[in-house]
């Protein structure tokens, strides 16, 4: 009989376990009557243990923080600020929550977001993390790129290369934001040039390019499909080649969001019509599939499935 196909891992955590199991360990149980029913710890326990295990790896403290943010019950990081209001770890994540809420909440929110946020710069000064939650409410309320880019240069400034930095601008600089093409793929191609040797920053005009193809498809649901050439195009070509030999191809160890790159170059490569490259992204990927950039393709499992499967030597 034929073994049942593993299933996919598709989840916030990616491939960090710990995070995971902070995330299972604080979800409420309806069997206890509420989150932290019959314990005698506090409900922010886990989170507290997570994020001082992490320490100063700024790159994952970052992943751990908006992961934690956007999936916790409300009541954790409130409940934590509140019992050790001079915590840093407990107003950096809180500060990380407001962001998230407060542009659904209206103006007051947003402002008392700003000054959560710039409390837990003060509190934590060499952590990127801060900058990076107030880069993403700038991001939430529309506010010029202009007056975002001394935001992102505070947090590049204590963390040179941090992954999850450059990848917000790139955000911010799309068509899709609050900027154009060119300033959002100049930004990308001058950075990768001046990225580090295995740094994942030489992936980023990849990313700038699906943020291009996800740009035309929300401009036209069928635009996805017809941007095959975007991809092999000369720039195309060279980009996928930095990303290659930049980062993929080095002994650069892995960094918190590598799954998120491993599937961003995988697509590119799918796209460019470059198998024999892709099989093995693929092989690395194994069962960590992330839903972007493949929600740009109809069907993104089974299509992400066809490609690993067929490419990679089947599930590992």
């Amino acid at each position: 009989m034929f073994g049942r196909r593993p299933s996919l891992l598709i989840r916030p955590a990616l491939d960090d376990d710990l995070l995971h199991a902070t995330l299972a360990e604080l979800r409420p149980r309806p069997q206890l009557h509420g989150l932290g029913a019959g314990s005698t710890r506090p409900v922010w326990e886990p989170a507290a243990r997570l994020l001082h295990t992490t320490g100063r790896d700024w790159d994952r403290r970052a992943h751990r923080v908006f992961v934690l943010a956007r999936h916790l019950p409300a009541v954790v990081p409130q409940r934590w600020a509140s019992d050790r209001p001079g915590d840093g770890d407990a107003l950096v994540l809180r500060a990380c929550v407001d962001t998230v809420r407060a542009p659904a909440e209206g103006h007051a929110a947003v402002r008392a977001a700003e000054r959560t946020c710039l409390r837990a710069a003060d509190t934590c000064p060499e952590d990127p993390t801060p900058w990076l939650a107030l880069l993403a409410l700038m991001h939430s309320c529309a506010v010029p790129v202009k007056d975002a880019v001394p935001v992102w240069s505070e947090a590049v400034r204590r963390a040179p290369w941090h992954r999850t930095a450059y990848h917000r601008l790139v955000e911010y600089l799309s068509p899709r934001a609050h900027g154009t093409l060119p300033d959002m793929m100049d930004f990308a191609w001058q950075a990768a040039a001046r990225a580090p040797h295995g740094s994942p920053v030489a992936l980023l005009p990849v990313a700038a390019r699906v943020e291009l193809t996800a740009h035309r498809r929300g401009r036209s649901p069928l635009a996805a499909l017809g941007t095959r050439g975007d991809w092999s195009e000369p720039r195309a070509v060279q980009e996928i080649d930095t990303a290659l030999t930049g980062w993929f191809r080095t002994a650069a160890p892995a960094h918190a969001e590598t799954v998120t790159d491993l599937n961003l170059l995988a697509f590119a490569l799918t796209r460019a019509h470059r198998p024999d490259e892709a099989a093995p992204v693929f092989r690395r990927i194994g069962r960590h599939m992330t839903h972007h950039p493949w929600d740009l393709l109809p069907d993104p499992e089974r299509t992400f499935r066809y490609w690993r499967d067929s490419l990679a030597g089947g599930p590992r």
